[in-house]
């Protein structure tokens, strides 16, 4: 079989994984609602029947804007992983690395912590946003035009300071309950989430996983090395740039309205490296199928783990991604050796 029907096979078959999960967490929940009843729900209405209406606000206000997050969420996870890992030609490297979901996380409680949220609900994930695009630009200000190491670096200072004012927020809590709050946000979850938030992390989601997915090619020739990407016509600091912007665009939109969800960016890829031939341009769409099938496999894990307790997805996917990652170092210390 040829490395290309090959490739069409593997993106047909997450594509059939994604679609199955997708459903699943449609009918998925404590309602206990049948199948054929939530999928009526979703396409025909109910209106008339008290009954039935309630059927239909739990699958459109509740169901599918968890679905719908799930998608784009793993999407921009999978994918913004599986770009900085080429860009930066480091295994170990994930959206995180940037400081993107540390400072959004930020922007959500300092929001929760001057009390914004609670006067005006939207203030959260809008200050997320804002937390994002201030580390992006942070970042780039930092970097100017700097090679990879020095992106690294001052992702890693940003993602430090954000994570320092986020504990001085917790410390100085005016009451136990918003800092509780600030934790179980951080925590990340789809729960609770309503067709508001999709509106509002769908447009950047979509746009910043299309400005990664435009990056393929570059990163291709990266994997030649730069002095070789240069001489095929690659322009390092626009695919930089590009790179760095579409990961704050995406994970800090993801950010936003989920809470941060580690480890997908850095799972995702490398289970599904091998299977593409290590090219770039083909890791790309599969990182970002592989990805939104694994936050939606995860959320379902959730639901059916622990209905009534509310275990955060980000403490789900931090219990399998973090021997993931150390498995990870043992190997590059192998590797070095």
């Amino acid at each position: 079989m040829s490395d290309a029907v090959s490739y069409r096979l593997l993106v047909a078959v997450l594509m059939g994984v994604v679609v199955a999960l997708f459903g699943l967490s449609l009918t998925v929940g404590p309602a206990g609602i049948a199948f054929g009843d939530s999928l009526n729900a979703l396409f025909v209405g109910g209106e008339g029947d008290s009954a039935r209406e309630a059927v239909v606000l739990v699958m459109r206000e509740i169901r599918l804007p968890r679905a719908l997050l799930g998608l784009g969420v793993g999407a921009s996870l999978g994918l913004s992983g599986a770009v900085l890992q080429g860009l930066l030609r480091n295994p170990l490297a994930e959206p995180g690395l940037l400081g993107v979901s540390a400072s959004a996380s930020l922007g959500a409680v300092l929001a929760i912590y001057t009390g914004l949220s609670a006067m005006f609900p939207l203030a959260l994930p809008l200050m997320a946003l804002g937390g994002a695009f201030a580390a992006v630009v942070l970042v780039q200000a930092m970097t100017g035009s700097g090679g990879t190491l020095t992106i690294i670096l001052a992702g890693v200072a940003v993602s430090s300071f954000a994570g320092a004012m986020t504990s001085l927020a917790l410390n100085l809590s005016p009451n136990p309950f918003a800092a509780l709050e600030i934790v179980f946000w951080m925590l990340g979850s789809l729960a609770d989430r309503s067709m508001t938030h999709v509106w509002i992390a769908g447009p950047f989601i979509l746009a910043g996983c299309a400005m990664l997915l435009m990056q393929g090619r570059a990163l291709d020739t990266l994997t030649l090395g730069n002095d070789a990407a240069r001489s095929l016509g690659t322009d390092m600091a626009r695919v930089r740039l590009m790179a760095v912007l579409g990961t704050a665009i995406a994970v800090g939109a993801s950010t936003a309205v989920t809470g941060a969800i580690g480890f997908v960016g850095l799972v995702v890829p490398h289970l599904l490296r091998p299977l593409v031939g290590a090219v770039p341009s083909r890791l790309l769409p599969a990182s970002a199928l592989g990805g939104a099938a694994m936050i939606l496999a995860a959320d379902i894990a959730v639901r059916l783990l622990a209905p009534g307790r509310d275990l955060k997805l980000g403490v789900l996917t931090a219990i399998i991604g973090a021997p993931f990652f150390l498995w990870l170092v043992h190997r590059a210390r192998k590797e070095a050796a």
